[in-house]
């Protein structure tokens, strides 16, 4: 893929018109969309309590992490309203394995605050993987220590804070006494940032990320997981075939289905909407088992649901705040795919998506809303193999 800023006063139409009729040298072309993170409802800032010894003993198989208890999508006791083990039943899961560093997931979002104290010791490293700087063709060497930042090509430091919320759900250090605990006690997030701080990115950026992701792939970081909580209407080419060689490479991509309460059978909403072997659309659920009222659907389309509403999660600067959307429930899958990871490390991308649709809770609320009907069951998942 090339990128030219080649407009010149011309209107795009008649700048790509010029290009496609170069069939010889020129594939296709198209512009480079505008990508925003997908509106939710506000972010609210949560305070740790405070914790003495006592209260940072493990029991009945739970963390040790203060604000568990608030993480009612890992374990629903009913609380704030909620409907009891209307969840992702991640204590069964973690009587199997609470994940393992082995595994890579890459957050494709605003970047990832690797400093925050209950993100750090989960965060991807370069130099930890004996890696020499990543190379550009037309960038040349780019500092990729902490991840890849296709921004400005410099540091994939979070400056918004929604890539950092995601990060956290996939795998905040767990069992730490600090904050709280990711779907992945042990993992490593590579933080790519692709989107500003005011939450907008391009088709471009993105691709370049993903292309950053497959390289090092090739050199054997054993990235297998993407998480995509963002997207548009406009479909791109050049976005699908940059998705579609992720997963030729063993990469699964987890895309939020959107949050304007449409089926997008009807209205597509890309990522998510790209017929590929290695893409898992999600939905977003309630405390309750309810598809949550901005919840994108669709009984073709949208794969399965996860908890989406009032996620509590990490936030810039040693933050934590809850937040709501299918930004909120795709990291949980992508954390539900890490576990099996973490089990089974050669399991095909083909294998991987098929277990996250079979590993589902069906429910009466997402019957013709999704293709498996159910709400994901990380302890089925886990156990299926």
């Amino acid at each position: 893929m090339v990128v030219l800023d080649d407009q010149d006063g011309e209107s795009m139409e008649s700048v790509l018109e010029e290009y496609r009729s170069m069939r010889e040298i020129v594939e296709y072309a198209e512009a480079n969309y505008q990508i925003r993170i997908d509106p939710t409802e506000d972010y609210n800032l949560i305070s740790p309590p405070s914790t003495s010894e006592e209260d940072t003993i493990q029991t009945n198989g739970e963390p040790n992490d203060p604000m568990f208890e608030n993480q009612w999508a890992l374990s629903n006791t009913g609380q704030d309203g909620g409907k009891a083990k209307a969840d992702i039943k991640a204590l069964e899961a973690w009587a199997k394995t609470t994940g393992s560093k082995k595994v890579v997931v890459a957050v494709l979002d605003s970047g990832v605050d690797y400093t925050h104290g209950d993100l750090a010791p989960n965060i991807w490293h370069a130099s930890e993987n004996n890696l020499e700087n990543y190379y550009d063709d037309e960038l040349g060497a780019i500092n990729d220590e902490n991840g890849f930042d296709a921004v400005d090509n410099s540091d994939p430091m979070d400056e918004n804070g929604h890539g950092t919320h995601c990060a956290g759900v996939i795998g905040a250090d767990g069992n730490n006494g600090v904050g709280i605990a990711g779907v992945n006690w042990k993992v490593e997030i590579m933080p790519l940032k692709f989107m500003n701080k005011r939450g907008f990115g391009s088709t471009a950026a993105a691709i370049q990320a993903i292309n950053y992701v497959i390289e090092r792939k090739k050199q054997g970081v054993n990235v297998r997981v993407i998480s995509a909580s963002w997207g548009s209407t406009q479909y791109s080419k050049a976005l699908e075939d940059a998705i579609r060689a992720a997963g030729e490479q063993g990469i699964i991509f987890i895309a939020a289905s959107g949050n304007s309460s449409e089926d997008t059978d009807k209205r597509p909403h890309y990522p998510a909407n790209y017929k590929l072997p290695n893409v898992v659309s999600v939905a977003a659920l309630d405390r309750n088992d309810k598809l949550a009222s901005f919840s994108n659907y669709g009984a073709k389309t949208v794969h399965v649901a996860a908890p989406g509403a009032a996620i509590v999660s990490t936030w810039l600067q040693n933050g934590f705040r809850d937040a709501s959307g299918t930004s909120m429930a795709t990291p949980h899958v992508a954390g539900v795919a890490a576990l099996i990871l973490s089990k089974e490390p050669n399991i095909s991308v083909a294998k991987l998506k098929e277990r996250l649709i079979g590993a589902v809770d069906t429910l009466p609320e997402l019957k013709g809303k999704t293709v498996s009907g159910g709400r994901i069951n990380a302890a089925k998942a886990v156990k299926a193999g």
